[in-house]
């Protein structure tokens, strides 16, 4: 059986996990998640194609890329532009490849302007509050599909 492709990509200062605000976030990096989703994904079936950018602009492109090259599903951790960008809105209405948003924290419980998901209006579902564990728990929703 071939394995499924799925791309997580991750926004804007998640290269900082671990050292950024770990109250909120946790002490593990982003690549401690990368080794955990790789293991996962092994038992799933599914292959990870990880990746992180500070730039709005990649995210839209990686988003189109994941349909382009035949992607499972997209886990996108948006960070802040997950309230601000109307541009991920587009990509992944303009996709094929189901969404699943994903955050560490839960954006309802913290502040106001955080409420708001542009992503969450065209992703498939989203999963929070879990810590590095939300990753885990969307790469299992993902390979369902």
């Amino acid at each position: 059986m071939a394995s499924k492709l799925v791309y997580v990509l991750n926004g804007p200062n998640l290269n900082r996990l671990g050292k950024r605000e770990p109250g909120i976030y946790g002490s593990q990096t982003l690549e401690d998640i990368a080794g955990l989703l790789v293991g996962r994904g092994q038992t799933l079936g599914c292959e990870i194609e990880m990746r992180q950018s500070n730039h709005e602009g990649l995210l839209v492109d990686w988003l189109h890329e994941a349909e382009d090259k035949g992607a499972h599903a997209v886990l996108l951790n948006a960070g802040a532009y997950t309230h601000s960008s109307v541009a991920l809105l587009d990509a992944i209405r303009a996709i094929a490849v189901p969404v699943i948003e994903v955050h560490l924290s839960n954006p309802h419980a913290r502040e106001p302007f955080r409420h708001k998901s542009w992503v969450g209006q065209a992703a498939k579902g989203t999963i929070a509050g879990f810590g590095a564990q939300s990753y885990l728990l969307a790469l299992e929703a993902a390979a369902a599909l």
